[in-house]
């Protein structure tokens, strides 16, 4: 298992959230330490602060992609668009994986309309930084 992996699991299981699990185990590569990134992530876990909406380790994911992919230049629509495709082709690899980015689908609070593969949230937390790895 990569590195940048194994430390957003082993983060999670010291009691991190989710989305501060995923978050924090990139946060380096863009000069964000870690204090500030484990402030940062901390309101979209539980599915974005407890709602069980989007799940945690999806919407860190996709604040790794915007800090990989992002724009800082006002109106910069082809910026916006790559980044978009970026975050989009996770968000459809974690659903074809696992059937939802819900929270509540993939922990079974609420049944879906598609198929859920409910796993225990570390494992979401490790397909989601495995899928960051995969880009790098």
């Amino acid at each position: 298992m990569n590195d940048r992996v194994q430390k957003a699991k082993s983060l999670f299981e010291q009691g991190y959230n989710c989305s501060q699990s995923v978050f924090v185990a990139y946060s380096d590569l863009h000069n964000i330490d870690e204090k500030t990134a484990l402030k940062l992530a901390t309101s979209f876990g539980g599915g974005f602060a407890g709602t069980r909406n989007i799940c945690g380790a999806v919407s860190a994911m996709a604040m790794v992609a915007g800090l990989r992919t992002g724009t800082t230049i006002p109106n910069d629509k082809e910026g916006k668009a790559n980044n978009y495709a970026y975050v989009n082709s996770l968000i459809e690899k974690f659903k074809n994986e696992f059937g939802s980015i819900l929270c509540k689908h993939l922990i079974g609070l609420e049944e879906s309309t598609t198929p859920v593969r409910i796993k225990e949230c570390s494992e979401y937390i490790s397909y989601c930084a495995q899928l960051l790895e995969n880009k790098e």
